[in-house]
């Protein structure tokens, strides 16, 4: 949906008229929602569970809370439970055994394997091109152990680009690596940062800091949506202008994936990471993913140095431990070790939800929810001075996220604790942000109305 349908989505929906700013018009949105039954196949915190200090023992059936934090941190997919608890009983029963002789998936050759083609849907990538494995850092690690092999001769590529504000990780991450070939990452770092007096990083502005160091800079990695502002940068053509000028690019989709479309192999991307435990709900922690385009990896392409272990090895002759590597075709061939039975169960119990449906029509639902709520916002708030929304308006250029930043850090702490004194749960990025991230698995228009007027409760 780009900005023009969104505006026809809006004068139909007459969220213009006086009337939609009730209760009743809520509902009647949550009535027309075709994906309203899925809020049934995630577990709500209630109000009181958040507080209770035996939550165990809490009652399901108490008054649910406003969770507004999936950008944080995904809900419980109901299905789980039951899904830990068989397999728990297995690991009881089967013991060791339970490597080959299991009566789902084998631990040894195939637990994460019913994996890697949902993911590649998520993504927008071929299955081959997929690993489930590790945790978001760690696989931007191997990646760029993989991908960062800066020329040292005749002033080479040596440079990386990446935003002034990306989350932190991603910049310990990245001069580590700068570090690790024994550079300067104060010369080698380049970090784009918005212009004065704007909070996003605009198209003109990237494309100047690419153009001035096309010649040297070794990888463009950026995030497909930013954490703090929320802007979701065009994957598909920054990807195509950085590698006309001989860049590889790689992105961190830690808040793209399960909340974006993505189309990772026709946009040519050269590799991504992510993390599963914000919109894809695998659980705090959960196992991340990679991807790797097929060029990299297939018999044809030059070979690629890369950290390697025994689950990366191919599976015919795995078991042959001959300590001769032979690696497993595609991104396969990037897992480092056996990964977590259990933290694989939390990503299969999701991605058995996500695939009841498809990005597109989360991405439909997702661009009403928070083009709802950006409405309300405005609405009883214009010519307020208390806070700004500092994501993009044009909802092509956004996810599933508002990030609100207040005129004083001691005004945002008030709301913050306003909030959860209420049973809202949303999340704080000091000084002055707080984020709200409706989405469209689980949360309801009806939600987005309440959340606006425990907001207009607080600041009175």
């Amino acid at each position: 949906m780009d900005a023009a349908q969104f505006k026809q989505f809006l004068a139909g929906e007459r969220i213009t008229t006086d009337g939609a700013g009730t209760l009743e018009h809520a509902r009647q949105l949550d009535a027309k929602d075709p994906l309203r039954h899925f809020r049934s196949e995630f577990l709500i915190p209630t109000k009181k569970s958040l507080k209770d200090p035996n939550p165990q023992h809490a009652n399901p059936s108490a008054e649910q809370c406003l969770y507004l934090c999936g950008n944080s941190l995904g809900l419980q997919p109901a299905c789980l439970r039951p899904m830990l608890d068989a397999e728990l009983s297995t690991w009881a029963a089967r013991g060791v055994t339970g490597h080959f002789n299991h009566p789902v998936q084998p631990w040894t050759s195939s637990a994460d394997a019913p994996l890697t083609t949902p993911m590649s849907r998520i993504v927008g990538a071929l299955p081959s091109e997929v690993a489930v494995m590790a945790t978001l850092t760690e696989n931007i690690h191997f990646l760029f152990a993989s991908f960062y092999q800066p020329n040292l001769n005749n002033n080479g590529r040596t440079k990386i680009i990446i935003e002034s504000r990306a989350f932190p990780s991603d910049h310990y991450a990245m001069e580590s690596q700068i570090r690790w070939h024994g550079l300067d990452p104060e010369k080698e770092l380049v970090c784009v940062e918005p212009a004065e007096g704007e909070k996003t990083i605009s198209w003109e502005r990237l494309k100047r800091v690419i153009d001035e160091n096309a010649e040297t800079t070794a990888i463009l990695w950026l995030s497909g949506l930013q954490y703090y502002t929320g802007q979701a940068f065009d994957i598909k053509n920054i990807t195509a202008y950085a590698k006309a000028k001989g860049m590889l690019v790689g992105w961190d989709l830690a808040h793209a994936a399960g909340n974006m479309e993505l189309e990772l192999h026709e946009w040519d991307v050269d590799f991504a990471a992510w993390c599963t435990y914000k919109y894809l709900c695998s659980g705090p922690g959960g196992i991340a993913g990679l991807f790797v385009h097929d060029k990299h990896t297939s018999p044809s392409a030059p070979p690629r140095p890369r950290l390697t272990g025994w689950y990366g090895h191919d599976l015919s002759t795995r078991f042959k431990m001959d300590n001769q590597w032979s690696a497993a075709p595609g991104a396969a061939g990037y897992v480092i070790s056996n990964p977590s039975i259990l933290s694989i169960l939390g990503l299969r119990a999701s991605l058995n939800v996500f695939s009841k449906t498809s990005m597109s029509e989360l991405r439909q639902k997702s661009l009403r929810l928070t083009g709802y709520l950006e409405h309300l916002l405005d609405h009883h708030f214009n010519g307020r001075s208390e806070f700004e929304i500092i994501t993009p308006r044009d909802p092509s250029q956004r996810g599933a996220m508002l990030s609100l930043q207040f005129r004083e850090k001691e005004m945002m702490e008030t709301v913050f604790k306003g909030l959860d004194e209420r049973g809202v749960v949303v999340d704080e990025r000091k000084p002055d942000v707080i984020r709200v991230a409706p989405a469209p698995m689980w949360n309801t228009f009806e939600d987005v109305w309440r959340f606006v007027e425990v907001m207009r409760e607080i600041l009175g």
